[in-house]
């Protein structure tokens, strides 16, 4: 068992928090919303809600993450002038540090924008950034965190892994429309 246990924590520090694939950009099915999440080894997997992150074990870096964060005021305000029409997907690994250090800032976003969280899509991934409902086919998600910015049904943008300058302001660049490369983009 301890054997076991030691081989899995050293394949484990070989992955990283990306795998680079190709793939269409289209929009998760609507039929598959309802795939339950799991927990698998620790690793929450499926669709989720921020009150996952809020539970064992995952509140411990969620909660400080959230709690300690604050967004520029003016940003904000500025997002929220755009912001009206907007859907968002999160792709995230509870397994992942950049997903641990990035998600909860982005929710602590969303609160200080009023953004109801019904419009916002949680989707968590296994280290292979598969989910048993298969959320990721077609979207070529190959780091996570990545949080994907829909207008009318429609991807405009994406930020992947980590934001170009911080999480608000590209936030802002997005949903204003303004030419934005995320941190992998060619």
């Amino acid at each position: 068992m301890i054997k076991k246990t030691l081989v899995i924590a050293t394949l484990s520090l070989f992955v990283s928090c990306s795998v680079h694939t190709k793939g269409e950009d289209v929009k998760v099915s609507e039929d598959r919303k309802n795939t339950p999440k799991e927990i698998t080894n620790g690793i929450l997997i499926g669709p989720a809600k921020m009150s996952d992150l809020q539970q064992e074990p995952f509140n411990e870096w969620f909660t400080s993450g959230y709690e300690n964060y604050q967004a520029d005021d003016d940003v904000i305000n500025q997002i929220k002038k755009h912001i009206k029409k907007s859907t968002i997907t999160i792709f995230m690994g509870t397994w992942c540090e950049d997903s641990q250090n990035q998600v909860p800032k982005f929710y602590k976003i969303l609160k200080q924008l009023d953004y109801p969280l019904k419009k916002v899509t949680l989707i968590m991934m296994n280290r292979n950034k598969t989910t048993p409902g298969a959320f990721e086919e077609g979207l070529n998600i190959t780091n996570v965190p990545t949080f994907i910015f829909y207008n009318n049904k429609k991807e405009i943008n994406r930020i992947v892994e980590s934001p170009v300058e911080n999480l608000e302001q590209d936030f802002l660049t997005i949903v204003s429309g303004k030419p934005y490369k995320h941190i992998y983009a060619e």
